[in-house]
């Protein structure tokens, strides 16, 4: 069974929300074009987005975080992107000598041994590249939805909170039925690790399949505390704040914990109940 025979229950509202989706993609581009651009991660929802900015051709652009750690079939997906989309959709990578000077220091996996290494990657291989995709612009579109974790469950549909720019979430409210019932009716292309049960993907190394009842975000970064699965592109800071103090990865590593074949048992279980 695939995605789409899988999750491609539509809500009752849909076609209400994907009206207002519409609208307020074509209004965006309308009072922010052309400093508007789509933060696409080559995920489902993102891959909606693109598809609804290409029907509706707005002037704006996409841009990927190629992030050096992708999934091979995350790849092709972006090949396929570039090929077949109408809009722009520009590519942004890590600076080559920052990422090459972190793995010297630090190794090829520094995330597993601790939260700090592993926002340390997640700067040099998203955050930099994230603040040259969006130099110059005055709003940003994303595929954030409420339905995907506890700390997204209050996003808006339109956030002004930031005041160098505004952040649209025009699938707010969409459920991930949702999203592939849309990818169903539409034929959008999307990525092939979505079958395997990888509902949230990122870099290889920090994704894993996951079993049947786990939260959504549950194959990313799972070795480390639930509350702390965020990479830094969709948080708040806060003044003040101190960065939370997670038990280090490498007593999961040691307990086995964190091992390749712990994706495929987790698409097995999957499998064996669906």
């Amino acid at each position: 069974m695939n995605a789409i025979a899988l999750n491609a229950r539509p809500s009752a509202s849909f076609d209400a929300k994907l009206a207002q989706t519409k609208a307020l993609l074509q209004q965006a581009a309308q009072e922010f074009a052309p400093a508007l651009t789509l933060a696409c991660s080559l995920g489902a929802e993102d891959m909606v987005l693109a598809d609804l900015v290409n029907t509706l051709a707005l002037d704006l652009d996409i841009f990927v975080l190629d992030t050096g750690r992708l999934h091979a079939q995350t790849l092709q997906l972006l090949s396929q992107l570039q090929t077949t989309s109408r809009v722009p959709v520009k590519v942004f990578q890590p600076d080559a000598q920052a990422a090459a000077d972190f793995v010297a220091r630090e190794g090829q996996d520094p995330m597993y041994k601790s939260i700090e290494l592993r926002k340390a990657c997640c700067h040099i291989r998203k955050m930099e590249p994230l603040e040259r995709a969006l130099a110059g612009k005055t709003a940003w579109i994303t595929g954030l939805r409420r339905e995907q974790s506890g700390a997204r469950a209050d996003v808006p549909f339109v956030d002004r909170s930031d005041a160098t720019r505004v952040k649209l979430n025009p699938l707010s409210d969409w459920t991930w039925g949702d999203v592939w019932h849309y990818i169903s009716t539409n034929n959008v292309a999307y990525n092939p690790l979505h079958d395997d049960f990888f509902p949230s993907i990122g870099c290889e190394p920090c994704t894993r399949a996951i079993a049947l009842g786990e939260d959504f975000r549950a194959g990313r970064w799972w070795w480390e505390s639930s509350d702390l699965k965020e990479c830094g592109l969709h948080v708040k800071p806060q003044a003040g704040a101190s960065t939370p103090v997670a038990a280090s990865a490498q007593a999961h590593v040691a307990s086995g914990d964190v091992k390749p074949e712990g994706r495929d048992e987790a698409k097995t279980s999957v499998q064996e109940t669906a």
